[in-house]
């Protein structure tokens, strides 16, 4: 059975940092591109970031750019989203999102499985 569980969210202050983790399971998750995505009240869900399935190519948003690192460990299982530098437009519920290919993008139609959500808040 597929599963994709999101955690590390939380409220923290303006110029803070938050790591998010990605734990897909019931996959090869060495075949699995992960993508970050996330949404705000009241506005359309966005792609944030993405890692392949090798780690080898990454893609940012350009408003986390610099901010934003991705990652991840095929013997662990896991993915990171370590976010620095916080902005309160960085307050939303933040998304995992599991797909197959090659090389990773930011298109939400690509990914087959979705995670639950863990809300960020960022308090100014």
């Amino acid at each position: 059975q597929y599963q994709v569980v999101e955690s590390g969210g939380g409220l923290v202050q303006v110029g803070g940092s938050l790591t998010l983790s990605c734990a897909p399971s019931g996959y090869t998750f060495n075949y699995a591109v992960i993508g970050w995505f996330r949404q705000a009240p009241g506005k359309e869900r966005e792609g944030v970031s993405c890692i392949s399935h090798t780690g080898d190519t990454t893609n940012y948003a350009a408003s986390v750019k610099g901010r934003f690192t991705i990652s991840r460990d095929n013997a662990k299982n896991l993915v990171w989203l370590k976010m620095n530098s916080l902005k309160p437009e960085d307050t939303a519920k933040y998304y995992c999102a599991v797909g197959f290919g090659r090389g990773c993008n930011l298109q939400q139609w690509w990914y087959d499985n979705w995670g639950q959500g863990t809300q960020v808040t960022v308090s100014s």
